[in-house]
């Protein structure tokens, strides 16, 4: 079964990639800047990975494991390499070489596992652009995604509405500084944004604001498994807090080698089911 109405119904199915070889190569965002001569313990990456793939399992979550492959240091982001709306895989359309062959690879596990899937005929874009609820898509207009791809994807969803939100440049994707964790709820970093866009989130959703300290820790990629639980970073005090007050179950789990990259829960994660 595919699908996903919203981010933060009860998570049945997704897939991960662990961080065999992960290694900041290029530097594509302010995070990886920070960390480039420090670089990534791989096996300290792996060991919190492997964490949190067994609190997924824990949690009653099918984890679907794709094989890393050595030439691909950013393979364990599998959030951008597709996305699940409604009852339809869209694989993303990728203008970055160095991913692109990502994007085969679970292309080739769909057809193994006879799902079907849809591709844009416009590049690009990228899943970690893209925030499903009932009535609205959110996507990202940022260096990975383009309006004319998000236009193409509209025409895809006749009965939702896609709204683009365009952040700054050195933000990657969309998820970087928001997310939805409730029908009314959400998450934001409002620096990243027009002015008129956050001000047209907040009559829309009761936003916790993250702060800049946090955002850098990327306080806002959460990972919603559903009945008010929510997969958050140990350290990001601010935003669980937040999380709590308002009644959610905050599961803390060790990811700041995994972040040094510029990714953390929902960058990790393609979720295919959701209840």
């Amino acid at each position: 079964m595919i699908k996903q109405e919203t981010e933060y119904g009860r998570l049945e199915r997704v897939i991960l990639c662990p961080p065999k070889y992960m290694e900041i190569k290029e530097i594509i965002n302010t995070t990886q800047r920070v960390y480039e001569d420090d670089n990534i313990d791989v096996d300290r990456a792996m060991k919190q990975h492997e964490g949190f793939v067994q609190v997924l399992k824990q949690n009653d979550v099918e984890v679907i494991l794709l094989d890393p492959k050595e030439e691909f240091n950013e393979q364990v982001f599998t959030r951008d390499i597709g996305f699940t709306i409604d009852d339809t895989i869209f694989l993303a359309r990728m203008d970055k070489d160095i991913r692109k062959p990502e994007v085969d690879i679970l292309k080739a596990y769909l057809e193994e596992k006879e799902i079907k899937y849809q591709t844009l005929p416009t590049s690009s874009i990228e899943g970690g652009d893209v925030i499903v609820s009932p009535e609205y898509v959110f996507v990202g207009v940022s260096t990975r995604t383009t309006r004319e791809a998000i236009d193409s994807l509209q025409k895809h969803l006749p009965d939702k509405e896609v709204i683009p939100l365009p952040i700054r440049e050195d933000i990657l994707h969309l998820d970087c500084a928001f997310n939805i964790i409730s029908e009314k709820e959400g998450i934001i970093y409002p620096p990243v944004f027009q002015p008129e866009d956050v001000q047209w989130l907040k009559e829309r959703f009761d936003l916790i604001e993250v702060s800049e300290k946090e955002q850098f820790t990327l306080g806002t990629n959460v990972l919603s498994i559903g009945d008010k639980r929510i997969i958050s970073l140990t350290e990001n005090d601010e935003v669980n807090n937040e999380l709590r007050k308002r009644g959610y179950q905050v599961i803390g789990v060790p990811f700041t080698e995994i972040i040094k990259s510029g990714g953390s829960f929902r960058c990790c994660t393609m979720p295919i089911e959701r209840k």
